[in-house]
């Protein structure tokens, strides 16, 4: 009922969007066209659920974000969606507006788009934004102190992927400095 609903909405508010919808995993990637511009992807689903599913959807279609909806929008399925390669997390208990407008930001190429920017009409909307595990882990030792040099040789990574990872947190953040950051991450409480 939720799917025929939110396909409802899709259709009357994404001009031009055409809409495949299946009820597994299994079924999408049997009757789906070859070019598809997103997934949107729900967590309970029959056979292989949602998140162990986002793999195999990267694997058929690696360019297309997968986006996942679901009722479980608990902080840790919300990271773990994450850091199984879902883009973005939207919950069903979001308004019909909102999802539209992530969806839309998502097409658009915006996967981390700041809080609080305007949305399609001159309504503002935060989007809750979350840092992956492994950028949650670069987080506080880049609060530490410890140079990117450092950080890769304490997680195993190399310069450039934790490059990567404290640009993403510099954005989550809104801040332009490793400084800034420290000083955000320990205001929002999010390291000791």
């Amino acid at each position: 009922m939720f799917r025929s609903g939110l396909r409802m909405v899709l259709n009357a508010r994404m001009e031009g969007a055409e809409i495949f919808e299946a009820g597994s995993l299994v079924e999408a990637t049997q009757d789906a066209p070859e070019t598809i511009d997103v997934i949107l992807l729900d967590i309970n689903l029959p056979g292989l659920n949602g998140l162990d599913g986002i793999a195999f959807l990267k694997r058929k279609w690696p360019q297309v974000p997968v986006v996942v909806l679901s009722s479980q929008d608990g902080p840790e399925t919300v990271r773990d969606a994450l850091a199984r390669g879902a883009v973005r997390f939207i919950s069903k208990a979001d308004t019909a507006d909102r999802i539209v407008a992530l969806l839309n930001r998502v097409l658009r190429g915006e996967y981390n788009a700041p809080e609080n920017q305007p949305g399609d009409g001159d309504e503002v909307l935060p989007i809750p934004l979350h840092l992956t595990p492994r950028q949650c882990e670069v987080l506080d030792l880049l609060c530490q102190g410890m140079s990117n040099k450092l950080i890769a040789r304490r997680l195993a990574l190399s310069e450039n992927t934790v490059r990567g990872h404290v640009q993403a947190i510099l954005g989550f953040l809104e801040v332009s400095s490793r400084t800034e950051a420290a000083f955000a991450a320990r205001r929002r409480g999010l390291v000791g």
